[in-house]
């Protein structure tokens, strides 16, 4: 009898290579945790999600120059906030210095005490930065936060409150006469302080909502990716089960397709 391999085999060996095949892939997708790990797989869904990958990647961008935005912002506002207070005092300095019949002593220590908050309202200010970026330094410049994909840019203006740029240089309370004008002088600097740290905390505000909508759209991208690309890890484990025991049962067919003919020769010796 010719030993030759029969049809049953053939068609085992065809039946567990499909098998063997299936549990490959389903193992492949266990170990990425993706149904689409390639363009073999889908290629419609994985050029879907290229795009929407590179969506995200923008978001992250996005999201990075908003964050660093918001702290710069967030860091004048609480400089402007600190200098109001500094300003209202010298403001109480300057009502002082207008009392009528105050001795030079007096002026003097208040004149003392004004030009040291002056000072300390410098050092403040041009020490309000953040990555490099101050808002309320002497001549601060605005800057330009990147927004959208599409290049969209929100403009946050800088707001100077230096005493140079409030008018506090070369200003005494020593006489009536300066201090008069210091009265007036710190007067038109408390309201261009109040509006400046409106206006700054505008922008935050503008830059916090922009963060949270980026934020919420890149969720729903992250989500929307996943829906298409991500494999039920359940459902995958669950056949990779089966798939291996079907697998196990197919080499044991094939085993005892392959001993047939042996057995049957084993019944005419000779």
């Amino acid at each position: 009898m010719d030993n030759n391999i029969s049809s049953t085999s053939l068609s085992g060996i065809s039946s567990l290579g499909s098998r063997l095949k299936d549990l490959s892939g389903t193992q492949g997708r266990i170990s990425t945790g993706l149904r689409v790990n390639n363009p073999k797989d889908n290629s419609s869904v994985f050029a879907i999600a290229q795009q929407v990958s590179g969506n995200i990647s923008g978001m992250t961008a996005i999201k990075t120059s908003l964050n660093q935005a918001e702290a710069s912002v967030n860091t004048a506002v609480a400089a402007g906030q600190a200098a109001s207070d500094l300003v209202l005092e010298m403001k109480s300095k300057a009502v002082q210095a207008n009392q009528p019949g105050l001795d030079e002593s007096s002026r003097r220590a208040l004149n003392q005490e004004f030009q040291q908050m002056s000072d300390q309202l410098n050092t403040l200010t041009s020490s309000a930065s953040f990555n490099d970026t101050n808002l309320v330094q002497n001549g601060a410049e605005g800057v330009d936060v990147l927004v959208s994909q599409d290049g969209e840019k929100l403009r946050i203006e800088g707001q100077d409150l230096s005493s140079q740029n409030l008018g506090f240089d070369n200003i005494s309370l020593e006489t009536a006469e300066g201090a008069a004008e210091a009265l007036n002088t710190v007067n038109a600097a408390v309201d261009t302080v109040s509006s400046a740290v409106a206006e700054l905390g505008s922008s935050a505000s503008r830059i916090e909502q922009q963060s949270e909508f980026t934020t919420s759209l890149d969720n729903v991208l992250k989500e929307g990716l996943g829906n298409m690309v991500d494999a039920d890890l359940g459902t995958e484990s669950a056949k990779n089960a089966a798939e291996k025991v079907k697998a196990e049962l197919g080499l044991k067919s094939l085993a005892i397709a392959n001993a047939g003919p042996n057995a049957m020769k084993s019944l005419f010796p000779g």
